[in-house]
């Protein structure tokens, strides 16, 4: 028992907040070392690369100088007159080039020599003359030291000339590439850790500013959008993104907190009525005349109740984007004309005259993705608005294309919204103080907008008391890369 109790808990294994991760990496930092790493790649290769070509040219040019040396030292020594030795370094250095560092030469006669006893006495491993005698030359090095033979054949005979020499090249020239390059590395290094520092905080600022915008987003202020940025790139398709998103959300929330409060509001009124007058209808014995006249005030209050309940339904799925809704492709110009026609049935006063002047040439232009029913009661909610505030007076309708967006346009000559009431236009069951006569429930924009929005678009009003209201509408033309997007 008293081993069990000793036993320590996750808790103080791992600490007392029990959180053993390691921190992660800010995501700028791993950018910086990605560029950081990169260069140094880079760099590295090409400097190794550099240095190593180099290095071999040198080897080989000495090498190259040494048999050239060597071809030189046996001609004026074996095939020229008897010359002193300090005559031929006389010769030697005025006629071709001075003498390499601790350069010695050595000649042996090929048929008289035991080249194991000349190894050692030249310094070389004993294959060195095999290869010699074999192929005609040989290569070998001892640090600084290169030795070169060959095989020349001299008026008296074949010999094996050696000629040894420290390579000038390597111990000054290539030590001196060596600085160069590794002080060259290190300048290069501070480069590219400035440029590094100055491309991510370059590529992240932009996150930064959205994330500072994000943040100071709340459920206060939905209505706030990330800037938009002529960029068409990912971070421009991020910000588009985000704000459709945005839309949703805002559309979600203000559906959501004005539903009980417009239920309340609007629904109370109708049921005080038929409460009302079945209290009355009860509080003594009537006539059935006077039973018959309730009975029908109650149906009709029953009735508005039912309309503004399936309107305020009606509106809280569009603005939850119902995913039960199957999107396709919607031709604008054909859907408005079938607005049109079901509108004229409808109401046979209604004036309305479509404007074709903006068509595109390209009547695919035209064409939306969405879903047709949604779209036409939005167009006809809007239309039939027109026509009732402007007393069957023409309405004029058009369509068109412009940057890649379809436009439908509303212009009516009817009573106007004031002013200081734009502002209220979008919620539900707000009826602009010069509608009185006229009947609503103050559903129809809201729920245009709440359609518009589902379809990824823009509604603008614009409207001046006693001359008219204009409504535009902007939706993105279709794309065939809209179709996997469908929600079944």
């Amino acid at each position: 028992m008293a081993s069990l109790s000793k036993q320590k808990t996750p808790q103080q294994v791992y600490g007392s907040s029990g959180n053993n991760t390691l921190p992660r990496m800010p995501t700028q930092l791993k950018t910086k070392l990605l560029f950081l790493s990169a260069f140094l790649v880079i760099l590295i290769m090409s400097g190794g690369l550099i240095y190593v070509g180099i290095t071999n040219y040198s080897y080989n040019d000495f090498y190259r100088l040494l048999s050239l040396r060597a071809a030189i030292a046996a001609q004026t020594t074996l095939d020229g007159e008897h010359v002193d030795r300090e005559t031929y370094n006389m010769t030697f250095d005025e006629d071709y080039f001075e003498r390499f560092p601790n350069e010695k030469d050595y000649f042996f006669p090929i048929d008289q020599t035991d080249f194991q006893v000349a190894a050692k006495d030249v310094g070389v491993p004993h294959n060195f003359f095999e290869t010699l005698l074999a192929e005609g030359e040989a290569d070998y090095s001892s640090r600084e030291i290169f030795y070169k033979g060959i095989r020349y054949d001299a008026h008296d005979g074949p010999y094996a000339v050696v000629v040894t020499a420290e390579n000038y090249y390597d111990t000054h020239h290539t030590s001196y590439l060596r600085r160069i390059m590794f002080l060259s590395s290190g300048v290069a290094f501070l480069f590219a850790l400035l440029i590094s520092f100055y491309l991510s905080k370059r590529l992240f600022r932009p996150l930064n500013e959205i994330t500072k915008r994000v943040n100071e987003i709340s459920t206060e202020n939905l209505y706030m959008r990330l800037p938009h940025t002529p960029r068409n790139d990912e971070l421009g398709s991020l910000v588009s993104t985000f704000n459709n998103m945005l839309d949703r959300i805002e559309t979600s929330f203000e559906t959501q907190n004005n539903f009980i409060s417009n239920a309340s509001h609007e629904l109370r009124t109708p049921l005080t009525a038929i409460i009302g007058e079945g209290d009355v209808a009860l509080s003594k014995e009537r006539d059935p005349s006077e039973y018959i006249e309730t009975i029908q005030i109650m149906l009709e209050e029953a009735e508005k109740l039912e309309k503004k309940t399936k309107a305020l339904l009606f509106l809280a799925q569009t603005g939850f984007y119902d995913k039960a809704q199957k999107f396709d492709k919607v031709r604008m110009d054909q859907l408005l004309w079938d607005v049109k026609e079901t509108l004229e049935k409808i109401n046979p006063g209604c004036q309305l005259q479509i404007d074709l002047s903006l068509l595109p040439e390209n009547p695919a232009l035209l064409k939306v993705f969405g879903n047709d029913q949604l779209l036409h009661l939005a167009l006809s909610n809007i239309i039939n608005n027109a026509c009732k505030y402007s007393n069957n007076q023409p309405v004029y309708l058009s369509v068109g294309s412009q940057d890649n967006r379809v436009i439908a346009i509303i212009r009516d000559k009817g009573i106007g919204i004031p002013a200081d009431e734009m502002k209220n236009i979008y919620d539900p069951f707000f009826r602009a103080s010069n509608t009185s006569q006229y009947e609503g429930f103050g559903i129809g924009l809201p729920l245009t907008r709440n359609i518009v929005r589902m379809h990824q678009g823009e509604i603008l009003v614009s409207s001046i008391v006693k001359q008219g209201t204009t409504v535009q509408i902007s939706l993105p033309v279709y794309k065939i890369a809209d179709e996997p997007t469908v929600k079944p």
